[in-house]
């Protein structure tokens, strides 16, 4: 779990007690990214309590994700998107070292968010921060590192219908709907659906493509329990090998998580629990291992896999 500064917030910011704003720290070095893991953060939306998020947000958030928010027609999905947007901020102004208002995101034409490449370094090391957020079914996952790109994923089992799981099926490649069929209808074809769904919608993301890219195009060959065998990527990207993660970190809730892959490091997966600094809420896990070729392998108490995915022809 990031260390949450001890120093107190700027006087023009009005925080709750209990949830601390993050302020520069210490440089850490031109070196900081060699051996930073993947860090995810899942917070669920009573993570923070409806009023504090609002409070936050309206301190934090940039006038695009205020009058974002203004548009929503159901509370519960303002809720859903202050909370999200604020943990995005929180969990980067800790990573980066700056104060959560003082962040700048960007967004590419596609709409995939980004945070604007520092001048030089960031007061805790290294000019690049990527990141990626998902949210559904009462959860919003966050995922950061440093030096490349990161796209991940969440979905809920009981969130999905008969006929919403038949549509998804519909846009996968061949071979990945005869594996998804070759389960039992019901619960144990709804997950093998959600996880081939959440893994190209983490892949299409790290990206920056989003649905503009078609689902058939690219094939996950996936162990039966959990894990990613083998991995055919689209034919505009064929240079370069990816890794892939799938959890079940709540139960019933699936997630993936996708970042290029790096011969010259070997990364380990951070998982934090509920909202960074809130100390009621907040709970990590670090999960060391390898990202074993081809196979899945067994990582930390949350009986995560990390792999490098084969390429097959």
């Amino acid at each position: 779990m990031p260390e949450t500064p001890t120093a107190q917030a700027p006087a023009h910011v009005q925080v709750p007690a209990g949830v601390p704003v993050s302020v520069p720290g210490p440089v850490a070095g031109a070196d900081a990214g060699r051996d930073e893991p993947v860090k995810l953060w899942l917070c669920p939306n009573d993570g923070l309590p409806p009023a504090v998020a609002g409070l936050l947000a309206a301190h934090w958030l940039d006038a695009q994700e205020q009058r974002t928010a203004s548009r929503f027609l159901f509370e519960r999905d303002r809720r859903q998107y202050l909370l999200a947007h604020t943990l995005v901020r929180r969990a980067l102004a800790l990573e980066a070292g700056l104060a959560e208002a003082e962040l700048v995101i960007w967004r590419s034409a596609r709409g995939r968010p980004f945070l604007r490449p520092a001048a030089g370094e960031l007061p805790r090391g290294g000019a690049q921060l990527d990141f990626n957020l998902s949210h559904a079914g009462g959860y919003s996952l966050l995922g950061i590192v440093r030096r490349h790109r990161i796209g991940v994923d969440v979905e809920r089992l009981e969130d999905r219908d008969e006929r919403a799981i038949t549509t998804i099926v519909r846009t996968f490649a061949a071979p990945e709907r005869e594996w998804v069929e070759r389960a039992a209808p019901g619960p144990d074809r709804d997950r093998r659906a959600l996880r081939v769904w959440t893994l190209k919608e983490a892949y299409s993301k790290a990206r920056g493509i989003g649905l503009g890219l078609p689902f058939d195009a690219f094939v996950f060959t996936l162990d039966d329990e959990r894990g990613v065998r083998a991995f055919t990527p689209p034919a505009d990207d064929t240079a370069r090998p990816w890794r892939f993660v799938e959890l079940e970190p709540v139960p019933g809730v699936l997630a993936a998580v996708a970042v290029p892959a790096d011969a010259a490091q070997d990364p380990v997966l951070h998982l934090g629990y509920g909202f960074p600094g809130a100390a009621r809420n907040s709970a990590a896990s670090r999960c060391p291992g390898r990202w074993a070729a081809g196979r899945p392998r067994p990582s930390c108490e949350h009986r995560d896999h990390l792999q490098q995915a084969s390429k097959t022809s």
